[in-house]
């Protein structure tokens, strides 16, 4: 039995498919949206559509961007010899909010999955691979430490080695705040192998 009207039940649908909202989730924003003011509502459904319609892959590192090449590689200040490969662009944005790293990215859109059927020609190492033709010095690993990222690492080290540019693996470990006796082992041995001297 449905408790609102169809325009409404469509709405709750639809918002339901978006990743991580729930029924109850999607009938918050349904009934906010509804209660918002339409000049509001115009501006949201245009941010959307308008994203949808001009937000592509930077022809350089693949994050997504409305320009041809992102802001970070169009950057002169940042080093365009050091590469660090993520999975996702929502990683990139983690790291550039430590406002450390001077290098520039790749983004793989993915990572290798054999069990999701997701192998290395399903994300963009090839890409990779063509950029590291170019005058590249070092290429940082920074997949996630799941058992997908750690074999995309491995399997992107294994093709990179030969060419002789420096491959280096981001280290992984103890989170801040976190109490020894309540992680795993994997995450100890990690910690253990990429101390640095004090």
């Amino acid at each position: 039995m449905d408790y609102y009207s169809s325009q409404i039940t469509r709405l709750i649908e639809e918002f339901s498919k978006l990743p991580g909202i729930g029924g109850k989730s999607a009938q918050r924003l349904a009934f906010h949206v509804i209660n918002m003011p339409e000049e509001q509502v115009a501006g949201l459904t245009c941010a959307i559509t308008e994203a949808k319609r001009n937000v592509r892959y930077c022809k350089e590192c693949f994050t997504l961007t409305d320009q041809e090449c992102c802001p970070i590689c169009r950057s002169e200040k940042r080093n365009h010899k050091v590469i660090m490969v993520v999975e996702d662009t929502r990683d990139l944005a983690a790291y550039e909010k430590t406002g450390k790293f001077e290098g520039v990215y790749h983004v793989l859109h993915g990572a290798i999955s054999p069990m999701l059927g997701i192998g290395p020609s399903d994300i963009k190492l090839k890409e990779l691979m063509q950029r590291l033709q170019g005058d590249v010095e070092e290429v940082i690993i920074a997949t996630n430490s799941s058992l997908e990222g750690e074999t995309t690492a491995m399997y992107i080290s294994k093709l990179i080695k030969p060419t002789g540019i420096r491959v280096t693996r981001i280290a992984s470990g103890v989170p801040v705040g976190g109490d020894l006796e309540y992680i795993d082992e994997v995450t100890l041995l990690r910690a253990l192998e990429g101390r640095v001297e004090l």
